[in-house]
């Protein structure tokens, strides 16, 4: 199924404020919420999509590169449809509760909305990890898969991520038997009433660990490596990030990764320049060649093409080459075409001349040809004026 707009997911304008989108995003999650819907999967998957849009438009950073790139911002892809595999299973609803704690009160069940009030345990997320890659204008025009080396958090092998060492090193915690909060209940003018906080003994997990893994003193991650592989999409940008969900540091205990984010920066090409989708290139054409014309051979991303120079072309007139510029994604993320190669010409005036070059020049000085007409002076002059409105 095609991904659909985050916006459209939670039924929020553009323009929606954090507080919007929060709202939207908790009456979406309590429609479709699995307590609510046992056993239906069209409900289960509304939820994860409406959790996943959350988590990128709660975010403003990534807010910001998703109106300005779509998904291409915000997944390892153009389109992919990927999130880090969020719809696809690679997101549990633990991790989506564990997450958005904030939307669900520490409560998987949304207690007094109608769910099961079944408390949800604590999981730990791993920080997340930036890096910065340098591409050419060549990768950037058709995409690139690049490899890093991460040093980073880790599971522990020796545990398998859980703190503790050898079978049965985990138990349930005596203090809030597994729920991960302890509920207390005091008299106040109101009456009774009830506050829930979280576990003190367990940290909110459920679970206390009793023989600590030797390897990693029961934190179940060690610091080591990992060599990911990251698929950048055609027509990004300098500064654009592209990010790669659960590739940051591994979470204690088992818990959420961290995301790996990837900064693009790009390397000068040593002719071009990049406007937007569009490259352009100074043509520098000798005198004869700008009044006799003739065919030059220009740069492009792929090597060079061949144009043809008219008689009596003027400096500052531009030649387009459409199609041979960057590819241009819209705001889902999406390729719409390219951009195109515009040659701006230039024409060279000798700095210096031999003696019968001066002659000659002189000879052909009062020549009606050499002569510029009125329509010309004003074409150029309304092209220079246009550059100062």
């Amino acid at each position: 199924m095609a991904k659909r707009d985050y916006y459209e997911v939670l039924g929020v304008e553009k323009t929606a404020s954090a507080d919007e989108i929060k709202k939207a995003y908790r009456k979406k999650a309590i429609q479709y919420h699995p307590d609510r819907n046992p056993g239906d999967k069209a409900a289960e998957e509304k939820f994860k999509e409406a959790a996943e849009a959350y988590e990128v438009l709660s975010n403003p950073d990534k807010r910001a590169r998703y109106d300005q790139f779509g998904f291409a911002g915000v997944d390892g892809a153009a389109g992919s449809g990927g999130f880090g595999g969020f719809g696809a299973g690679g997101m549990s609803m633990d991790d989506i509760f564990s997450m958005f704690g904030d939307i669900f009160g520490g409560r998987g069940g949304f207690g007094g909305f109608g769910g099961s009030g079944q408390a949800r345990q604590r999981r730990y997320r791993g920080s997340d990890l930036r890096v910065k890659v340098k591409l050419t204008l060549k990768e950037i025009s058709t995409g690139v898969e690049k490899k890093f080396k991460l040093k980073k958090y880790v599971q522990c092998s020796h545990c398998h991520g859980t703190g503790a060492e050898g079978t049965g090193g985990v138990e349930t915690c005596p203090t809030c038997h597994g729920t991960g909060s302890i509920t207390r209940t005091q008299q106040s003018i109101f009456g009774m009433m009830q506050t829930q906080t979280v576990c003190p003994q367990c940290g909110g997990e459920g679970k206390v660990i009793k023989n600590k893994c030797k390897e990693c003193d029961g934190e179940g991650i060690v610091y080591g490596e990992e060599v990911v592989t990251v698929k950048i999409p055609a027509g990004v940008a300098e500064g654009m990030q592209v990010t790669i969900n659960g590739k940051g540091n591994a979470g204690k205990h088992n818990g959420v990764a961290g995301d790996l984010l990837v900064v693009i920066e790009e390397e000068k090409h040593p002719e071009l320049i990049r406007d937007e989708n569009d490259l352009i290139y100074n043509l520098l054409l000798s005198v004869p060649t700008a009044a006799l014309g003739g065919t030059v051979e220009v740069p492009t991303i792929d090597g060079k093409a061949k144009i043809k120079i008219d008689p009596g072309t003027q400096p500052g007139k531009v030649l387009r080459l459409r199609g041979k510029g960057l590819p241009n994604i819209n705001s889902y993320g999406y390729s719409t075409g390219k951009g195109d190669l515009l040659v701006h010409v230039s024409v060279y005036i000798p700095e210096t001349l031999t003696k019968e070059e001066r002659q000659a020049l002189e000879k052909w000085q009062e020549s009606e040809s050499f002569k510029p007409n009125i329509t010309l002076k004003e074409k150029i002059f309304k092209k220079f004026k246009s550059l100062f409105d």
